[in-house]
This record gives C-alpha cells, structure tokens and sequence, in this order.
C-alpha cells in the first residue's frame, strides 16, 4: 500500500502576494514560494522529504550519520550538513543564501533573532506533534493541500489499525503499553514523546503511574523495574556495548523476569531512529508498518510508503535486513481473527 505521491506538477498555493505567517516564536513573511529551503530538525527534514521538497541545508542525524538511511536517498546531492540540531552551523546556514529556515522552539529558541535575520524563519512549537511540523512546512511554502492529503491518509491508516487491532484482541484491547529505552548507565521510561503520542492515537492506554508531565523518568536502579508493568512493552535501544551489557544484566532480574508483558511475550524491540529520532510523517508510517507486523495484522489501505518492501520481516529497501523481533518470546497467541470489514 503506498503513500499518497506528492504530484511535480502540484503548482505552491502562492500567488505572488506577500503572505504572513504564524508560528510558535512570532511572525514570518514571504513575498515568494521558498525555494531554499533549510531545515534545523530532525522531524523538520522528514516533512520536507514527505513534501517533494529539496532542502539545501540540513542538520546532521542522531545515528546512521549523517542522514538516516530512510532518509538518505532522497536528500539531493550536495545538500549541506549544518552540525547536529542543538548547535547548529549558523554561518553555514548564512552561507547557504536560504529562503526558509525551519526551528522548533526548545532547540532554536535562543538563536531565533539570529536565524531570522538570515532568512524567513518559522519555529514549531514542539518537536514530537509530527503533524503540527508538517502543517507548518506546508503552509510555508505553499503545499498546504499536499500536507493535508498525507494528513487524510494517516488518518484513514490510524483507524485501519484501530479496526484491525480490536478486532483481533477482543476483550484484550485496549492494551496498556510502556515505551524503553536502554542507554549506557539508565533506562529511560517515557511518559510524552514521539512514539508515545502516536501510541496514544492509536488507542493504547498509559500504564497506571505513567501519566506524569514531561518527558517521562530515568530508572537508574533495576529496582525500579516494576514502573514498566504494562500488557506490552516496546523497546529501542541503541547499537553499542554498553548499552547491550546493561539490557543483558536487567532483563534477567528477577523483577523484569515477573512483568506481565514478559510473561505473555509481549515485549518488541523496535527501530530507535523510526520509534524516536525521525520525528516526521515518513518515520510515523514507518512506526505503524512495525506495529501492524508485530500485532500480526495486514494492512490493506493504500498509505503504506512504496519503497518500503513487502515482506513480513519488515526489510527496509534502503537499509540492511532488520527482522520485527519479539523479546521473550512465550508462545502467547492472538484470541480471535482478523474483522475482514476493517
């Protein structure tokens, strides 16, 4: 199933007209359709992507460096790195001549006066409302109608899911669900976010305990352990010995051994840059393609991105084989079929 193609031919909403728009740090106006375009954040560069947009300049990735492979091809050649999005180049940035430049408020905030006397700057409020940012780049530079038909079709596959996900677990659904991350020296449990919101979306529940404001909590201690209780638990994790050491040592306490989704086998280890870092409507199809493998449910809808292969493995056609793995599995079994009127 593909996502909808944003058509060559689908002229900028401009009309030569000086237009003023508003953002999250003020007002930004334009006298044309931007054409150099530099994007200051992760889901900043997704959205662009998603709109046929050739950005000039972007910041470096947070892996897979220096662009993230579902990205990668389809940045132009000779885009410019700008440094990482908390210190961004801004002589670099100067150096590019650009037209629209594209912040969030938490990262860019300081640097906004800066950035605005470069060029025409507009600042999402938040870096994880993937469809604010998308609205926002759309409006800017005269794509609101192609933002919005990728909004319509995200939304028909999120009530596919829901459909589909009822359907299958029965009196089960809604699942309550945690969010992991296992780092070097922590855990991380997260209460707000990327992944956490589209969850929400979705129709999974917050665990009892895991409705507190801001981004979620460390866990330092494996004692800790039993703040993760839910019916699944997703987990991303980073490449790196350290981190694989420190998941090695809490998955066999005791404590993680006796957590519900441990025992029912319901504990997936998902792609950290989809489930955390891409931050933009590519990265959140790319999110729910895993949740529909996992959950074991097919997709019939027409959204699904076009290169993406079609393989139940979740093979990604721009990056190496990475199977949808299952932690612990315990043989747990889905209790009905599939509703064939999803």
């Amino acid at each position: 199933m593909a996502l909808p193609v944003v058509c060559s031919l689908w002229l900028p909403a401009y009309a030569g007209a000086t237009r003023s728009i508003e953002h999250a740090l003020g007002e930004a106006r334009f006298e044309h359709s931007p054409e150099r375009i530099v994007t200051l954040h992760q889901g900043a560069t997704d959205s662009a992507l998603a709109l046929g947009l050739a950005p000039v300049g972007v910041v470096e990735s947070w892996l897979e460096r220096p662009m993230y492979r579902y990205l990668r091809d389809s940045l132009p050649t000779g885009v410019r790195y700008l440094g990482l999005e908390t210190q961004p180049d801004l002589e670099a940035v100067a150096g590019l001549a650009p037209d629209l430049i594209v912040g969030v408020r938490y990262r860019h905030a300081d640097v906004y006066p800066l950035l605005s006397r470069i060029a025409p700057t507009v600042m999402a409020e938040t870096a994880h409302d993937f469809e604010a940012m998308l609205e926002l780049m759309g409006e800017a530079t005269g794509r609101e109608r192609q933002a919005e038909v990728q909004l319509e079709a995200w939304r028909e596959r999120v009530q596919d899911f829901r459909c589909r996900v009822s359907a299958r677990l029965g009196d089960a659904w809604p699942q309550s669900v945690s969010v992991v991350s296992f780092r070097g020296d922590h855990v991380r449990l997260y209460y707000d976010g990327f992944a956490r919101r589209i969850l929400d979306q979705l129709g999974f529940r917050r665990p009892a305990g895991q409705e507190g404001a801001g981004w979620g909590v460390k866990l330092v201690s494996r004692e800790r352990l039993p703040a993760m209780e839910a019916d699944a638990i997703f987990v991303f994790m980073r490449d790196d010995p350290a981190v694989a050491e420190l998941h090695r040592e809490w998955t066999a306490h005791p404590l993680w051994q006796s957590l519900g989704a441990v025992k029912r086998g319901r504990v997936y280890l998902v792609d950290p840059v989809v489930w955390s870092m891409g931050a933009g409507i590519l990265a959140a199809n790319r999110l729910l393609d895993e949740l529909y493998g996992h959950y074991g449910l097919q997709d019939t809808s027409d959204r699904r991105d076009p290169d993406r292969a079609d393989s139940p493995s979740g093979q990604d056609s721009d990056g190496p084989e990475r199977d949808l793995q299952v932690l612990d599995r315990r043989g747990d079994e889905w209790p009905h079929g599939e509703d064939e009127t999803c």
